[in-house]
């Protein structure tokens, strides 16, 4: 799978990938991240990328023309299967959407600043367009990120167990159940004799129930009808 991701603050997104799972990805081939500079794509003498909002509103737009000449230079490349932008009033990111994107072969995601970038862009050339949540954040930086993380660790090799994001919350519309580790004792409080069984159905059927009333809980809007 290839990444592309599109910012004014290209140093905001290399700590996200130089550690952990997404770093392993990057360096088993799994993955490729590319950032680009929207800046370098700039044609104005002092590499601006923004300018007033048409009408008067509070704010600055990002610029049609530096966002437009990157992703058709890179569309010259190659082909995309999505084009993405993170924007406070694209639809939620949820588990759904992750599998599905993870299927792609290459996607564009492009981060937004100031107050969003022209809508002439939003209606030519992002072909999807999600939020991480209800509010706002300064940029699209973390929002990418975010993404990111939640698809590369879909791809098939990246977690060491491949069976691990299956079981991840959400994943079948339920949140997951409490997990347990050794000690099998601490302070008085004891793992659940059934985890210890070795009976795989009884775990089963006891992970299924626990799923359940911890969705009713905490998420009862996610209890299908």
């Amino acid at each position: 799978m290839r990444i592309d991701i599109l910012t004014i603050l290209p140093r905001l997104l290399e700590s996200p990938f130089a550690d952990s799972i997404m770093k392993r990805a990057v360096d088993k081939g799994l993955v490729e991240i590319h950032i680009h500079d929207i800046r370098a794509y700039s044609t104005d003498k002092h590499k601006k990328v923004d300018d007033y909002a048409f009408g008067g509103s509070a704010g600055m737009v990002m610029a049609i023309q530096p966002i437009a000449d990157c992703i058709h230079a890179l569309k010259a490349e190659r082909q995309y299967d999505e084009i993405i932008y993170m924007t406070p009033d694209g639809e939620r990111l949820n588990q759904g959407i992750c599998n599905r994107i993870s299927l792609q072969k290459n996607i564009i995601i492009l981060c937004g600043h100031y107050k969003g970038i022209d809508q002439r862009l939003r209606d030519t050339l992002i072909t999807r367009e999600i939020s991480i949540g209800d509010y706002v954040l300064s940029g699209g930086e973390l929002a990418a990120a975010v993404v990111v993380d939640s698809v590369v660790r879909l791809l098939p090799g990246v977690l060491n167990d491949e069976t691990s994001a299956l079981t991840d919350s959400f994943q079948d519309g339920l949140l997951a159940p409490p997990v347990y580790t050794r000690p099998a004792e601490w302070n008085g409080m004891r793992v659940p004799d059934v985890l210890m069984s070795g009976n795989q159905k009884a775990i089963e059927d006891w992970l299924m129930e626990k799923a359940i009333e911890r969705t009713r809980q905490r998420r009862p809007d996610m209890e299908k009808d």
